[in-house]
């Protein structure tokens, strides 16, 4: 890779950044404006509607119970199971005595809302949205309990303020910590009703009806909102990335993401410089992962925040850490509050300053009923990112002690990014934000479609040409094969109004990583399987069927097109299982290596309902998979971990890297290039445009 000057990658910034003929560039008239501001505050809503809840699960962690219930419209209610509670006041009575103690020294409220799927309606002045839902609590007195469902979520806009109309959850899963969970009730479950049809899934905002109403915009200001838009999806693309490089301990990669002046500040300790950051880091082990380790920091909920001028933001949310080492029996919980601070230097975002507050630290075998390791203390409260989204008045401190704020590694940096006066590349950027909302969505729909075994729905989301692996088998191509091969390996769809299940899987798609083109038509998607699984008890014996138990694994290789006006699935790859539980009360720890021929196998499919490309077919990229090519690896041992994308930052390579479609090397023809779509980058890139930076080969390697 050839060598540029700083100069030289300045011009290239410049270039990328700025409209290519502005003065060649039309006026506008008013109706284009008004068109364009209302298609701008359209996304601006629905990504409103994802904070607002995103701030609701946020309040939770440190028993905001007023601050939760100001988040409801006045006439707002809470529909739990069977349980209707309406009114800002019932509801934070309410949501106080379900939450529990969680302020109090010891205790515990985590709620993890995420894997969003959320629709705009057609006048903007509503939405409805469907989320996965996990509550970790303690009272700090010995107990602790779970409890997992779906939420189907009304929003209403009052008052220029996004509101919730009715928080609607459906319990399906709970237990006490010793025993872990099981269906709600000892029961068989439903399927939870969708708001959505199968296209909409692909259709976050619809398209409006009528004129728009006057706006008064100019482009400047459309374009300064976009760019905000665009730097909210790089800032939580950064956020993401670094939580699958913690997982694997790819120290090289996360120290890349941060400026030369970062800092990390974990409970207090902190961290400066790159070699600070690197120190940090290793006290989570060495470099890499070795046989029996899991690493895992999941981040849920989190809120990002751009400053004016678009140099500077901040995200807030909360990390589940899944920890341990299998070889030695060990194995944690722990739950972290992030509130971080990024930059952008040369025109690439990089982490400045990170905060890591523990909230719960707690081996798997006792729990976190008394406190866990932490005791019964209250942690400070991480500073929150603005005010109450509903009421725009400052968040409460329920009597917790404020984090400092005060920045570590320098003032904010001056001046702001460049503007444009071109309104047709306003709209261009604006469909690259909504390409990351509409790919965000289909994520989502594939997980809840495949929980229920719905197989028209899960093969509807799918793009005509698209394609998709069945675990342990291979890749099908086509709606039909795709539907087909779920088929032949579940069985029948079941109808959904009448279907009762003893058991779940669940599919959680979080932590998405996604690369637009510059056309804003075609996305390269990777999402985190967090799998929990359930069933019901055994009358009889008063034991479960099946423990709840939890299984990982990665969709790293996902594409995604805008296809017809309907962002649709091109091609799904999940390598799995990264990790599985044997059973509750052993955890990740007690599993052990399976006797020769046992563990995870290749699928029955292979002669049900023959793939149209064998795993097999695929070589290395395969290698240590179940049905695969090489040895099979089974959890405590470490599968390969696949990246369609080299660092954000630095460009490093990573050592298993497969940047296109996992069949498109034998298949060409099922490439996005080959059907009309840009490749959208894989490396360091502004406005979807692939920089040229200086060769890494200087840099550190990563340790293979």
């Amino acid at each position: 890779m050839p060598r540029i000057s700083n100069l030289r990658l300045a011009a290239v910034l410049f270039v990328v950044l700025t409209p290519c003929a502005p003065i060649q560039a039309q006026a506008p008239t008013p109706a284009q404006l008004d068109a364009t501001a209302r298609d701008v505050t359209r996304l601006e809503s629905l990504r409103a509607v994802k904070d607002l809840q995103r701030s609701y699960a946020q309040y939770a962690q440190f028993g905001l119970w007023n601050d939760m219930a100001d988040l409801f419209s006045p006439h707002g209610k809470i529909v739990w199971g069977d349980e209707v509670v309406e009114g800002r006041s019932a509801i934070a009575r309410w949501i106080a005595a379900h939450g529990g103690p969680a302020s109090d020294p010891g205790a515990l409220n985590t709620e993890l809302i995420d894997d969003p799927l959320v629709n705009l309606s057609v006048d903007g002045q509503s939405a409805k949205g469907r989320w996965r839902g996990l509550a970790l609590r303690g009272d700090g007195k010995g107990r602790a309990w779970m409890e997992g469902g779906l939420y189907e979520n009304e929003y209403v806009l009052e008052g220029g303020r996004w509101k919730i109309a009715t928080l609607h959850y459906y319990p399906q899963y709970e237990g006490d910590y010793r025993t872990g969970w099981s269906n709600v009730g000892q029961k068989s479950l439903p399927i939870i009703p969708y708001h959505f049809r199968v296209d909409e899934t692909g259709i976050p905002v619809p398209n409006p009806q009528g004129p728009p109403p006057a706006s008064g915009a100019t482009v400047m200001a459309l374009s300064n909102r976009v760019a905000n838009l665009n730097d909210q999806d790089d800032i939580r693309n950064l956020q993401n990335a670094y939580g699958y490089y913690v997982d694997m301990r790819m120290w090289d990669d996360v120290t890349d993401l941060f400026a030369a002046d970062g800092m990390i500040d974990i409970g207090g300790k902190v961290y400066k410089g790159k070699a600070g950051v690197r120190e940090a880091m290793q006290q989570m082990g060495p470099q890499g992962l070795s046989h029996g380790i899991l690493n895992d920091h999941l981040p849920f909920d989190t809120l990002v925040s751009v400053m004016p001028g678009g140099l500077e933001a901040f995200t807030r949310g909360t990390e589940l850490a899944m920890i341990g080492d299998a070889d030695a029996g060990t194995s944690s919980w722990q739950v972290n509050v992030f509130r971080n601070r990024f930059v952008r230097e040369d025109g690439l975002w990089k982490i400045r300053e990170m905060r890591i507050t523990p909230v719960m630290d707690a081996d798997h075998g006792t729990g976190w009923g008394t406190g866990g390791r932490l005791g019964a203390v209250r942690p400070p409260m991480p500073a929150w990112l603005g005010p109450n989204p509903a009421t725009g008045k400052p968040v409460a401190t329920a009597g917790f002690k404020l984090a400092d704020t005060k920045a570590l590694s320098g003032p904010a940096p001056e001046g702001s990014r460049p503007e444009t006066t071109d309104l047709s590349d306003v709209q261009r950027r604006l469909l690259r934000s909504l390409a990351w909302d509409g790919t965000e969505n289909v994520s989502s729909a594939y997980g809840n479609c495949l929980d229920d075994f719905q197989w028209p729905c899960m093969s509807g989301i799918f793009a005509e040409k698209g394609n998709k692996q069945s675990p342990f088998a291979g890749y099908y191509f086509g709606r039909d094969r795709i539907a087909g091969a779920a088929t032949a390996m579940y069985g029948k769809t079941p109808d959904p109004s009448t279907v009762m299940r003893e058991r779940l899987a669940v599919h959680w798609r979080i932590a998405p990583v996604i690369n637009v083109s510059h056309d804003g038509r075609s996305a390269l998607l990777r999402t985190y399987l967090f799998h929990p699984n359930t069933g019901k008890y055994d009358a009889s014996s008063g034991e479960p069927n099946k423990p709840g138990s939890i299984q990982t694994g990665m969709y790293p290789n996902d594409q995604v097109v805008l296809e017809d006006g309907i962002w649709r699935l091109w091609t799904l790859t999940i390598d799995e299982p990264y990790m599985m539980m044997p059973d509750w009360q052993g955890g990740w720890s007690a599993a052990k290596p399976p006797a020769p021929g046992g563990g995870m196998r290749a699928s029955p499919l292979l002669q049900r309902y023959p793939p149209d490309l064998l795993l097999t077919d695929l070589g290395r990229r395969e290698e240590g998979f179940a049905g695969g090519t090489g040895t099979k690896i089974d959890w405590p041992g470490i599968l390969p971990m696949w990246f369609h994308y080299r660092n954000p930052v630095s460009g490093r390579e990573p050592p298993h890297y497969w940047p296109d479609c996992v069949p498109c090397e034998i298949r060409p023809e099922v490439r996005l290039t080959s059907n009309g779509y840009q490749m959208p980058p894989t490396g360091p890139s502004v406005d979807g445009v692939e920089l040229t930076l200086p060769d890494p080969a200087d840099a550190p390697k990563a340790v293979k």
